[in-house]
């Protein structure tokens, strides 16, 4: 029986890529899961399949752009579940790629809305519930951009570096009261979001083969492992994918 089993996770850009999978993965471990994100097409196909195939999912519309659209959402997971003990805080956008001088103003605060307000947003409308319950898991996905800097992604790094920013203030805040709040640095992994970083042509990672890319399987476990107690060393800090020897700690490889 897996440690997690019966507990409630939310999870946001759960209609695709690292989110879909890590929804399958956690629902294959007994948890609860409450699918988040914008459009509720895909997204109810992927609770109908974890549902068909004896998991527990729901499929709930929710901007997180939008304060108001979050806490609904929240309040839907408790609605259907009774409790909410992980937060995924996955959603993440990073077109248009564009230098700072080309950049659409609009579309830039698009992406900062998303992945960094977004985020914000998660852990605003999910701490109180975790704190009333006397414990919690938050994991925010993050990415290497967020102590580097790639030359088109201003938006994407700078919200990560925000990001980053969160998970360490939030440890600083809850830490101590059961809240257990760890970044995952991925890598590149083989989503949709590499298919726009390839067309851009813009900095080294749109040069770099397909096959370096990770599946989102991996970033999937690697949600699960550091919701369990083996991973609360890494409270406050990114946990990267990019190492054999973080692989290692989840079982990716040998």
């Amino acid at each position: 029986m897996s440690e997690l089993a019966g507990k409630v996770a939310l999870i946001t850009g759960a209609s695709k890529g690292i989110g879909a999978a890590t929804a399958i993965v956690l629902a294959a471990k007994g948890v609860k899961v409450a699918l988040c994100a914008r459009s509720l097409d895909s997204l109810q196909a992927l609770a109908d399949d974890i549902n068909a195939d004896g998991g527990e999912a729901v499929a709930i519309a929710c901007d997180v752009s939008k304060y108001d659209d979050v806490v609904a959402a929240t309040q839907k997971c408790l609605s259907a579940f009774g409790s909410l003990d992980i937060l995924v805080n996955n959603a993440g956008l990073i077109d248009p790629i564009s230098t700072i001088a080309d950049s659409d103003p609009e579309a830039w605060v698009q992406v900062a809305d998303v992945n960094y307000k977004g985020v914000y947003f998660g852990l605003r409308a999910a701490l109180p519930i975790m704190l009333e319950q006397g414990s919690g898991t938050i994991i925010n996905i993050s990415s290497g951009a967020a102590t580097g800097a790639l030359e088109g992604w201003s938006h994407y790094c700078s919200s990560k570096a925000a990001v980053l920013s969160l998970t360490k203030c939030t440890h600083v805040e809850y830490g101590d009261k059961g809240i257990t709040v760890i970044g995952l640095s991925p890598g590149t992994v083989a989503t949709a979001m590499q298919i726009s970083i390839k067309a851009s042509g813009i900095n080294p990672v749109s040069q770099l083969d397909p096959s370096v890319h990770i599946p989102a399987d991996w970033p999937a476990r690697a949600v699960a492992w550091l919701c369990t107690e083996e991973a609360k060393e890494f409270s406050g800090t990114d946990f990267s994918l990019k190492s054999d020897e973080g692989r290692r700690r989840i079982g990716l490889i040998d």
